[in-house]
């Protein structure tokens, strides 16, 4: 069966993520080991680990990244643009940040665009590219299509679907209307659910570049077999698994 994808193709739409709250240091670093065994977009990880993930990806194609904002968005502004100088100061280049929902859903559009302006602004700046989170479960369509235009606007570099903290993640539906509404420029990546290869590449079809995702051993895994490609090692001679808690 003929494919239009390379393992690399598929393997840099990945952003690994390491963001559930009760990840050990020692998971976390076991976390990073497998996005570059696996060759991975990005590992997104807490702020306070991301200067030791730079550290590791360092010299790889494996991109540190970071949240801001994070999980509910609800931080003030002030406080997100003192968290973007962290996350740069430590070696973040992609940083994923939450808009204020509650501020989306009252209508304050201004207080909205003008936040994204400034973390983008900042962001940019620091020669690192910035990923919108919009939390779509708790919006409309109407606000989700206001929101990727005001995206468009300001030149974010990703429109993302989820946290993955909300009651659901990415849907088909939500990812054809952001595709449908924000400009070429601006990417598309889809969070949570995104749990097995088949949802990843009917996801890749609608336009989707990047995906949040913690099963990415198991889809990578599948990958390489149905490109007949030799399993990952796991650094002990044995293919590679997800360690408990991924």
């Amino acid at each position: 069966m003929s494919t239009d994808y390379s393992y690399g193709d598929i393997a840099k739409m990945i952003d690994h993520s390491l963001l559930n709250p009760t990840l050990t240091e020692r998971e976390l670093e076991a976390g990073i080991e497998l996005a570059l065994r696996y060759d991975t977009a990005s590992v997104c990880i807490f702020p306070y680990a991301l200067r030791r993930c730079a550290a590791l990806l360092r010299g790889s194609t494996v991109v540190p990244s970071t949240t801001i904002g994070f999980p509910h968005g609800a931080h003030l502004t002030d406080v997100k643009l003192a968290e973007v100088e962290a996350a740069l100061s430590d070696g973040g280049r992609e940083l994923d940040m939450v808009i204020n929902i509650s501020k989306a859903r009252s209508g304050d559009w201004n207080y909205v665009e003008s936040e994204i302006r400034l973390i983008t602004e900042r962001t940019h700046a620091g020669g690192a590219k910035l990923k919108v989170i919009f939390e779509n479960a708790y919006l409309n369509d109407d606000e989700k299509i206001r929101l990727c235009r005001i995206c468009g606007a300001i030149g974010v570099d990703w429109v993302k679907t989820a946290t993955g903290y909300a009651p659901s993640g990415a849907t088909m539906e939500d990812l054809r209307l952001m595709r449908k509404h924000s400009p070429a420029h601006v990417q598309v990546k889809a969070a949570g659910g995104i749990r097995d290869l088949d949802t990843l590449l009917q996801v890749r079809a609608l336009g989707v570049t990047r995906v949040g995702a913690t099963r990415t051993a198991a889809m990578l895994d599948a990958l390489r077999e149905r490109l007949h490609l030799a399993p990952i090692p796991d650094g002990h001679g044995k293919p590679a698994s997800a360690p408990a808690g991924y």
